[in-house]
């Protein structure tokens, strides 16, 4: 094999702290190499340590070398690297929103690129702009070179970013974590695009992920980093149907699988300390779970629901009317689990806000133990909001990071009035840690002290703290590595069982939905597109939009 790129016992510290231990590893000419782990594993310092990223005060390259083309970029200056970067080695980074300048024009942004490093006329690079925002597949490429990023979706955001990182036609392409935050369809387009575009240019591709299933949909052969280390090698499908370390085997097993359910997923540690439950829930199980489930009334009603926006882009121009959620109706019965899914776009968070009262209804019902609740006073609204809680997306921006962790949970209590007093409140919050697997000695600490699944564990102890009956969880897994995934969803089902919770679970991870779900509920453009177990939607979607999300999901090998 004839290697672009070779990391040679290459070690990384941070403030004197090594996080990377003398890793080695090749990536060759025209491949796509996929860097699997979890959050803290290393892949993303490792990569940025490619490219002279690495935050130079607090980190250093404690050993080894990085060899590009038979330059060791670990002893370039500043002035020579910035031929290389951008240019021949490139990256598209997780976050499109937060990597695109906001107040730049799309076009201008990928123009800048090509000024830097061609000498290409001014008209030229116009004409390569849109050349290249054709090659992405982004639709109406004169439409995106004027706008600025904040008005196009996800998924074209990130093909601008992937239109930038390929503008210079780089020999090697760093993709870390392209596609996390995208839908599952949205996410194959983007698998498609670059695989298209790999085999157009012939560039080298790493591709970063901690998703064993997805890297099995592009890479040719694949890392698993683990506490900075590379512990597994080799051909994607050797890794897949023999995976050799612990830790492998956690990453394929972790995820819930669509063709079983086992009671309780495993988790990483489950696997390195060799104690897997194999328990499964059986179709008998489920549907004597599912006969008692409805054989009583409706906790929840929602009847004929819509939700319609007016926008005015000028003074002159006619307002123009949106139905986010059109004539929208299922039941909900206490206990039960009901999966929502569906596109960015589709309704289903709007939907969530509009039975949380957040953003209410234009018009229709819903009825909550009988109750119409559109038609609730400003104080019945604020006793409703005990009952009916959600669990948000990023736990980090709903806590307030001046406030520790105990008191955010007692918040809530102190506001709805819960136990005689803050001794009382105190008991019960520290009672409540432990229950999501957190410890008392924590009551004190700062959000920013805790890790992403940690901080997602203080989101939900937060919301049970006061015992509500009914629990909206919008996305709120879909940030979190696989094994702390497992973690998550684990402690939702034990709690749902030891308080009788009842949840509507918000996600476009339709592996996640199908095993958290009793019934499942597709939404499509504000409307139901199909509504019935869960099991039998996977099993035989009726219609071709389901049958093209359940397609787009990375299956493994």
């Amino acid at each position: 094999m004839n290697p672009i790129l070779e990391i040679k016992n290459l070690s990384i510290a941070f403030n004197q702290n090594e996080v990377i231990h003398n890793i080695s590893y090749a990536l060759n000419k025209n491949e796509i190499l996929g860097i699997v782990g979890e959050s803290g594993s290393g892949k993303s310092v490792s990569s940025l340590a490619i490219l002279g990223l690495l935050p130079k005060k607090i980190s250093k390259i404690t050993n080894g070398s990085i060899i590009y083309r038979d330059e060791n970029l670990t002893q370039l200056s500043s002035q020579p690297f910035q031929k290389i970067r951008g240019n021949k080695i490139a990256m598209i980074f997780q976050e499109p929103m937060s990597s695109l300048n906001p107040s730049m024009t799309c076009g201008k942004q990928v123009e800048e690129v090509l000024l830097q490093h061609t000498s290409l006329s001014k008209k030229q690079v116009k004409e390569e702009t849109l050349s290249l925002f054709e090659k992405v597949k982004l639709p109406d490429p004169e439409r995106v070179f004027k706008v600025y990023p904040h008005e196009i979706s996800g998924g074209q955001k990130q093909r601008v970013m992937i239109a930038m990182a390929i503008a210079c036609k780089p020999d090697v392409l760093i993709a870390d974590e392209p596609t996390t935050a995208l839908d599952v369809t949205v996410q194959n387009d983007i698998i498609k695009l670059l695989k298209a575009l790999q085999v157009e240019t012939k560039m080298s591709i790493i591709f970063i992920t901690h998703d064993l299933a997805l890297i099995s949909e592009i890479a040719d052969r694949v890392l698993v980093m683990y506490k900075g280390n590379i512990v597994e090698e080799g051909l994607v499908k050797n890794i897949f149907k023999s995976p050799k370390h612990s830790y492998t085997k956690a990453l394929i097993n972790s995820r819930p699988s669509l063709d079983t359910r086992l009671k309780v997923l495993p988790t990483i540690q489950d696997f390195l300390n060799d104690s897997i439950s194999t328990e499964i829930v059986s179709k008998e199980q489920r549907k004597k779970n599912h006969d008692k489930l409805y054989n009583k009334a409706p906790l929840l009603e929602v009847l004929n629901v819509e939700k319609e926006y007016i926008t005015k882009s000028g003074w002159f121009t006619k307002p123009q009317h949106f139905k986010a959620v059109n004539d929208v109706s299922f039941k909900l019965y206490e206990g039960e689990t009901l999966g929502l899914v569906g596109e960015s776009g589709c309704g289903k968070s709007t939907l969530g806000n509009a039975i949380l009262q957040l953003d209410k209804a234009t018009s229709g019902s819903i009825l909550y133990n009988g109750i119409d609740i559109t038609k609730l006073s400003k104080t019945e609204t604020r006793r409703l909001r005990k009952d009916i809680q959600i669990i948000f997306q990023d736990p980090y921006s709903s806590l307030n990071p001046r406030i520790p962790v105990g008191e955010a949970i007692m918040e809530p209590m102190k506001v709805h009035k819960l136990y005689a007093s803050d001794i009382e409140r105190k008991e019960k919050v520290i009672d409540i840690l432990k229950r999501v697997g957190l410890s008392e000695d924590y009551f004190n600490r700062y959000p920013h002290e805790f890790s992403g699944g940690q901080r997602q564990r203080i989101g939900i102890a937060r919301t049970i703290a006061l015992k509500p009956k009914l629990i909206v969880c919008d996305e709120s897994v879909s940030a979190l590595d696989i094994s702390v995934q497992a973690q998550v969803l684990n402690l939702l089902n034990e709690l749902k069982a030891d308080f009788g919770f009842t949840y509507i679970f918000i996600s476009h991870d339709l592996a996640v939905v199908k095993y958290m779900s009793d019934q499942l509920l597709v939404m499509n453009q504000g409307k139901i597109e199909e509504l019935d177990d869960a099991d039998i939607i996977y099993d035989s979607p009726k219609k071709e939009y389901t049958k093209k999300l359940i397609h787009a999901i990375p299956k493994g090998l």
